[in-house]
């Protein structure tokens, strides 16, 4: 219990802070959000959206799961991209993987992880769908770098698919889908140039350009 202790004794001197640097900090939050930005990424504890982007609460509307992946059958993820677009009026769509994933790693292991084997069906789905382009890198470090950015390469593709991203295209409004990844070695992201503001330009970036990636092929 002593380590449970130790979180709401930070919790009170975090709000204690709060209130000192900004009296009406609480008063402000409590009635409503206005984040410009979804940010989807990894449950990944060394990847906290808030904190690696510089903002503060309020400011950043999160879904995390196991190496970020977007579903059609996740009615969470999909609620949360709904309630982004429909309720929130985000601007930007933001999937951002990071390098050292353990979910796309567990993927690439032939071991059994248990029941989180069946989520990771869709980074394998991912693996195999570039198999050709996994296999021509030699180094194995290299290759593991580039399935992450293959894979939030694929992941803002199934974001466009969407119908609630779709449908906010077709009636003109202002929404961007963007494919991102963090480095955990040394905290910056990295935009990997993977985006889109309508269904064609969703439908563009499904053909892998390797000249935008960082680790792509020798």
């Amino acid at each position: 219990m002593k380590s449970l202790e130790n979180l709401l004794r930070k919790n009170r001197e975090w709000a204690a802070r709060q209130k000192r640097d900004c009296p009406d900090y609480f008063k402000k939050l409590q009635y409503h959000q206005r984040p410009e930005y979804l940010w989807i990424g990894c449950s990944d504890s060394r990847v906290p959206a808030n904190d690696i982007c510089g903002l503060e609460a309020g400011e950043l509307f999160v879904h995390r799961n196991v190496a970020n992946v977007v579903v059609p059958s996740d009615l969470n993820c999909v609620s949360v991209i709904h309630y982004a677009v429909e309720e929130l009026h985000v601007k930007h769509i933001i999937v951002c993987g990071h390098y050292g994933c353990g979910g796309v790693h567990a993927a690439c292991d032939e071991a059994s992880k248990g029941l989180v084997d069946n989520w990771l069906m869709h980074v394998r789905e991912v693996q195999e769908a570039h198999q050709k382009e996994l296999d021509a890198i030699v180094s194995d470090a290299a290759r593991f770098r580039f399935l992450c950015e293959l894979n939030v390469l694929e992941q803002v593709k199934n974001v466009g698919r969407t119908t609630v991203v779709r449908n906010a295209w077709k009636e003109g409004r202002d929404l961007t889908v963007h494919g991102w990844i963090y480095g955990v070695e040394d905290g910056l992201i990295h935009d990997l140039h993977l985006k889109a503001s309508s269904t064609e330009q969703a439908v563009t970036i499904s053909t892998l350009d390797k000249a935008r990636f960082r680790s792509r092929p020798d």
